[in-house]
């Protein structure tokens, strides 16, 4: 049975995700972290000049569209505007989720 709404749950996917409105200075990263930890979600985050956030995540689909449902309220204090989601060009493989320094 194919449909297009069942996702194989051992498809690995990596995201390129550019989170916008009060994303820094209010726990963002480290609360994108923890999340991704604990869904098995591998990446990185950081935060851009302009004051967005940015992130890669890369997993099973099922798990990274939890993280990418959890970008769009963030941690409490966020007031996040847009999550901007694109599959990523980069096929790097990620063993850990981590904060790389800022862009």
């Amino acid at each position: 049975m194919s449909d297009s709404n069942n996702f194989d749950s051992d498809e690995i996917i990596t995201l390129h995700l550019n989170i916008t409105g009060r994303v820094q200075g209010v726990g963002y990263r480290d609360s994108l972290r923890m999340i991704a930890q604990a869904l098995n979600v591998t990446g990185w985050v950081r935060n851009v000049e302009d004051g967005s956030v940015e992130a890669i995540v890369q997993g099973e689909e099922q798990d990274v569209e939890r993280v990418v449902a959890w970008c769009h309220n963030g941690p409490p204090g966020a007031n996040v505007k847009y999550v901007n989601a694109t599959l990523a060009e980069n096929q790097q493989v990620f063993i850990a989720f981590s904060r790389v320094p800022d862009a």
